[in-house]
């Protein structure tokens, strides 16, 4: 049985989310609300435009310029919501195919690297690396490479997400259905991903990520209606490891 997150002797004291897309951070918000209410610095760092992500009857034109702004001010107006300012909002624009999908290349780790030295996190949460989406499986990559010269530790929490194909859960927290209202308000500043769920799958972003939450509480055998949970990866150097907190 993972362990329950209430229950850690320590908190995290600076938190870095590496969030493959704008909207991931939103995934596991109500464990970043969980922290940044018990004195967690946070930091959010976003890998791709997301552009791939907006149907073209969302915006006009359907350029991916365009697309690209609607996906950072949705996400600055969730962060809003959260309570996290923009000052500790950062859209790396890193280098992306013609698909729009992040480029796998040194200047793209650089750049990661370098946002990692000037936040000096401790933590960093991010989805899992076992996972059917190449931005997730390159985001948590580029996580295991960056720490390569930092010369401190880092522990990852890697997230499940809806498209994660197996992970080993060491710690989680539930909530409850205020909490869940309050996400699914949260997940809902991503319009664009509503209005694109409610099309492809009949239900909303919304539902679909709370729909995960009660699928995980479920089998943790928990009292509550929902849960979040993670797989955490000690981080120093090259070297990694996997454990619990």
């Amino acid at each position: 049985m993972p362990l329950e997150i209430s229950r850690l002797e320590r908190f995290p004291r600076s938190i870095l989310v590496l969030a493959p897309h704008p909207d991931d951070f939103d995934a596991m918000g109500v464990t970043l609300k969980y922290f940044y209410e018990h004195g967690s610095e946070i930091h959010l760092a976003v890998v791709s435009s997301g552009v791939s992500g907006v149907d073209d009857d969302f915006c006009d034109p359907p350029t991916p310029k365009n697309k690209a702004r609607v996906r950072e001010r949705e996400q600055l107006a969730s962060c809003g919501f959260f309570g996290l300012p923009e000052n500790l909002v950062s859209f790396l624009h890193l280098k992306e195919d013609d698909t729009h999908h992040p480029v796998n290349s040194p200047e793209n780790l650089a750049r990661i690297r370098s946002h990692f030295l000037k936040i000096h996190p401790d933590t960093v949460f991010l989805p899992h690396g076992n996972d059917k989406n190449t931005t997730h499986r390159l985001t948590h990559a580029f996580f295991q490479q960056a720490v390569n010269g930092l010369n401190f530790p880092v522990t990852g929490y890697l997230n499940r997400d809806p498209k994660t194909i197996a992970m080993c859960p060491d710690l989680y927290l539930p909530f409850d259905e205020t909490q869940a209202q309050w996400k699914a308000e949260l997940l809902r500043h991503h319009a664009s991903q509503q209005q694109r769920n409610l099309s492809s799958r009949g239900y909303g972003f919304d539902e679909r990520i709370l729909k995960l939450n009660r699928q995980i509480a479920e089998e943790l055998g928990i009292s509550e209606p929902y849960a979040e949970v993670f797989e955490i990866e000690q981080m120093f150097d090259t070297t990694s490891k996997k454990g619990g907190a």
